[in-house]
């Protein structure tokens, strides 16, 4: 097995913002509401002729500027998303061709929704680790705005849009990929979903109105007993405690969840970094946004313990420790 490491990190997001004041004309909210309920104060809104391979565009150029980095030796592109431009072809396939990556790559979507990133994250680790490919790009991004029902004020306050990549390179002996966990219950899929060619799972006859539809407090109920147990094994498989991990990224989906998980772990919550505050939920964005948003602050250094915990529709969910190994930023990143 060969070693792994992150070396490189970019972001994006859309320029025009939807705050909750801006909600309060659109739906029966109102900001305090919100704030108490979600943590959400803004949420960035993809333009009309923007889709997911745009944000994805901008988060390699963002990646590329700071960091000196080259896409040209790029071998497998892998990008985590569940608002792609088409149902085919693939967002990854787009961005081959958009960034000039050599056709001898490997490009492909993958669909674990709120897990996404996390599982193309593995995937792209074990692509990497076992010699097959050499220099891996993986990116988790979404335009939840163009699936969003905005006369539903349960949904319509939580989403936004934005685009998160990481290189990911060989690295000798060294692996920067400590210990994960993968798992999925498949029988509350009915709760979180976007209708498609079928309107039935688990028997249960699907509502469609061609939006998103989620069953906020059952998600609420299997995430905050999930993640813990979750967390957990993930320390196991790296024979790692809580106490050596320096931060805790879990997917920004709701503040008012993030808090209970961390409660039930005994971690400080000042140690759990999100994006939700500011961006929303970006469903397979929301853990690179939030890693690149402590790497920007100065909180997230080499060296130190990370360890990312994605959840959502399916119901799937993914988690990974990992020691940060990112190269040196030659360009100051520009403000998000």
């Amino acid at each position: 097995m060969k070693g792994a490491k992150i070396t490189a990190i970019g972001a994006y997001v859309p320029a025009r913002r939807l705050t909750n004041s801006d909600l309060e004309q659109m739906v029966d909210t109102n900001e305090e509401w919100i704030v108490q309920r979600t943590g959400i104060r803004e949420r960035r809104i993809s333009r009309e002729d923007e889709y997911t391979s745009d944000l994805c565009t901008a988060a390699v150029q963002d990646l590329m500027k700071r960091y000196g980095k080259s896409v040209q030796d790029v071998d497998m592109i892998l990008v985590a998303t569940s608002t792609p431009d088409f149902s085919f072809p693939s967002v990854a396939s787009i961005l081959q061709n958009r960034l000039g990556i050599p056709v001898t790559a490997g490009a492909v979507d993958l669909s674990a929704a709120c897990a996404g990133f996390v599982y193309a994250l593995h995937t792209a680790h074990a692509y990497v680790a076992s010699g097959l490919h050499r220099k891996v790009l993986v990116l988790g991004a979404d335009t939840l705005s163009k699936i969003t029902d905005y006369t539903d004020r349960s949904t319509c306050i939580l989403f936004g849009d934005g685009a998160g990549a990481v290189l990911l390179e060989s690295g000798g002996l060294v692996d920067g990929f400590a210990g994960f966990h993968l798992g999925s219950d498949g029988s509350g899929a009915h709760h979180v979903y976007h209708p498609g060619l079928s309107h039935v799972v688990n028997e249960v006859d699907l509502i469609d109105t061609g939006k998103l539809v989620q069953n906020g407090r059952e998600v609420f109920r299997w995430a905050v007993r999930t993640v813990p147990q979750g967390v957990q094994q993930v320390l196991d498989s790296a024979g790692a405690t809580l106490e050596q991990v320096d931060w805790f990224i879990p997917h920004s989906a709701n503040l008012r969840m993030i808090e209970p998980i961390c409660e039930r772990m005994n971690y400080p919550l000042e140690q759990a970094l999100y994006s939700l505050e500011y961006f929303g939920n970006t469903s397979a964005a929301s853990i690179p946004l939030a890693l690149d948003l402590g790497i920007r602050a100065g909180k997230v250094l080499n060296g130190q313990q990370v360890l990312l915990y994605g959840f959502g529709a399916g119901l799937a969910h993914a988690g990974q420790l990992l020691r940060l190994t990112l190269d040196t930023e030659v360009s100051p990143p520009a403000p998000l």
